[in-house]
C-alpha cells in the first residue's frame, strides 16, 4: 500500500508497505548529480557520496562498516546525472538501528582531511577501471558526443584534474547548497509500521536545514548528431549510435518503452535476432533508453570486430530507420507482455520498490500503481508505436561514437 506524507521539516516521504516480506529498504534521494556541477567541479557529487562513509561525529569509518555488517544489512550510495542516493536495506527487526545509522552518515559526516586525499586516489583508480572497460567507457564518450562537455554530458565520476583540485571547503559548500530539506525525497518500501517510521524519521532528520537555493537551474541540453571516433588498441570495436529521445515524464514514455523493447530490448528483439543470431556479427547488441528531466536518448550499443564494424552500423541503421514499416500487432503484443513481466518481477524486491516510488515522486510528483501502469501499457496501439518510430527513428540526425582500433576515415559517409 502506497502513502505519501511530509516530515515536520517539510521533507516529502513516500512509503510502500509490503507485509509479506522481512526486509525494509530506506533511501534518501538528493536532487543533485553530475549535470548540476560546474565544469571545474565535475565529479564533486560522486566524490562527496564516497566521503559520507568516512566517519561521523560519533562513528569512525570502521564503526559504520561494523554496524552495517552486524545487522546483516546493505548500506550504500550511488550517484547519477540528476540525483545522489543513500540507502540502507535491513531485516525489519533492525529497522530503527538502520534509520539511525543512515541519518548519522547523512547529517553528521565530518569529511576528514586525510580521507579526502586518500579518496582522490581511490576515485582515480575507479576512473582508470572504467577507461579499461570499453563497454562501460563508451557510454561516457557517447554522452559527451551528444550533450557536449558540460551539464548532462559530464562524466559522473569527474575528471582526473577536477578530482585532484577538491578541498574540504568544496564538499562543505556543495552539501550546504544541495543537501537541505528542499532538495530531498525520502523513500521507504518493505515491512514497517507507518507511525513508527515517521516518528523515527522526524527524530533523526529534524536537524536538517533548509539549504541554499541552487544558483542555476541546469540549462536544457541540445542533442548533437555528430560522429566521434576514439582510437584505442582493443580487440573489439565498441559503438553507440542513437537519436534524441524523451524526458522522463513524457506522456508517450510507455510507447517509447515498447519501441525500445521491439528494437533491441531482449533476445527476441530485431537487433539481437538480425545481427547476432542470423549473421553472427556480434556477441552483444541491444538498445536502451536514458531519460532525464528535460530530454533523453534512444540508443544502440554493439561490440564487434574491426572488419565487421561498418556492416554492423549499416544493419543497425537499417533496423532503426525501417522499424516503422516492419512493425506488426504481434510485435507490439509481445513487447507489452515483456514489459508487464519485467515490471511485476521488479516489484518482488523491496529495493526496487523503494527506487521506483522515489523516482516517481522526483520526476512525476505523483504515484502510478502497477495496475495503472499495466492499464496504460495495454491501451497502446500499433498505430501509436508506428507513429513514434516514424518520428524518432526515421530521421537522419543520428549520433555515433566509436571506440577501438579504428580512425575517423573508416566512417566517412557511413551515416547517410
Amino acid at each position: 500500500m502506497f502513502k505519501k506524507t511530509y516530515l515536520e521539516n517539510g521533507i516529502p516521504v513516500v512509503m510502500e508497505q509490503v507485509k509479506d516480506v522481512r526486509s525494509v529498504a530506506l533511501g534518501v534521494w538528493v536532487k543533485v548529480g553530475s549535470r548540476n556541477e560546474l565544469p571545474e567541479k565535475n565529479g564533486i557529487s560522486h566524490f562527496l557520496e564516497h566521503m559520507f562513509f568516512k566517519g561521523t561525529q560519533k562513528r569512525s569509518a570502521r564503526d559504520i562498516a561494523v554496524d552495517t555488517d552486524s545487522m546483516g544489512g546493505d548500506l550504500n550510495a550511488f550517484t547519477s546525472r540528476e540525483s545522489t542516493t543513500f540507502y540502507i536495506k535491513v531485516l525489519d527487526e533492525y529497522f530503527d538501528k538502520g534509520i539511525e545509522l543512515l541519518s548519522d552518515i547523512f547529517i553528521h559526516s565530518t569529511f576528514p582531511e586525510e580521507d579526502i586525499e586518500k579518496e582522490k586516489g581511490i576515485i582515480k583508480e575507479e576512473i582508470k577501471m572504467v577507461e579499461d572497460t570499453p563497454d562501460d567507457y563508451i557510454y561516457d564518450l557517447f554522452n559527451q558526443t551528444i550533450w557536449g562537455s558540460e551539464g548532462i554530458g559530464q562524466p559522473i565520476l569527474g575528471r582526473r584534474e577536477t578530482i585532484k583540485s577538491f578541498i574540504r571547503e568544496d564538499l562543505v559548500s556543495h552539501t550546504k547548497k544541495h543537501y537541505g530539506t528542499k532538495g530531498i525525497v525520502i523513500a521507504c518500501a518493505g515491512n514497517f509500521e507507518t507511525e513508527k517510521l515517521l516518528d523515527a524519521l522526524n527524530h533523526n532528520f529534524s536537524s536538517l536545514r533548509k539549504g541554499l537555493e541552487p544558483e542555476t537551474v541546469p540549462s536544457r541540453s541540445e542533442f548533437s548528431s555528430k560522429i566521434k571516433v576514439y582510437s584505442k588498441e582493443l580487440s573489439e570495436v565498441h559503438i553507440c549510435l542513437g537519436v534524441e529521445g524523451m524526458p522522463q515524464a513524457s506522456k508517450d514514455r510507455y510507447i517509447l518503452f515498447i519501441l525500445n523493447t521491439i528494437l533491441g530490448g531482449g533476445v527476441s528483439s530485431r537487433l539481437f535476432q538480425e545481427i547476432r543470431e542470423k549473421r553472427g556479427l556480434v556477441y552483444s547488441v541491444y538498445s536502451y533508453i536514458s531519460s532525464y528531466a528535460d530530454t533523453g536518448v534512444l540508443a544502440v550499443y554493439a561490440g564487434t570486430g574491426k572488419k565487421k564494424v561498418s556492416q554492423v552500423i549499416e544493419l543497425v541503421l537499417k533496423e532503426m530507420r525501417g522499424l516503422a514499416d516492419m512493425l506488426s500487432d504481434v510485435d507490439v503484443e509481445r513487447a507489452k507482455a515483456q514489459l508487464k513481466g519485467n515490471l511485476i518481477l521488479g516489484l518482488e524486491s523491496t529495493s526496487s520498490r523503494m527506487q521506483n516510488i522515489a523516482r516517481q515522486e522526483m520526476y512525476y510528483g505523483r504515484y502510478y500503481s502497477p495496475s495503472e501502469i499495466i492499464k496504460d501499457i495495454n491501451s497502446i496501439s500499433l498505430a501509436q508505436v508506428k507513429e513514434l518510430a516514424e518520428n524518432l527513428l526515421s530521421r537522419s540526425d543520428t549520433a555515433l561514437t566509436v571506440l577501438g582500433p579504428v580512425n575517423e576515415n573508416d566512417f566517412k559517409g557511413i551515416m547517410g
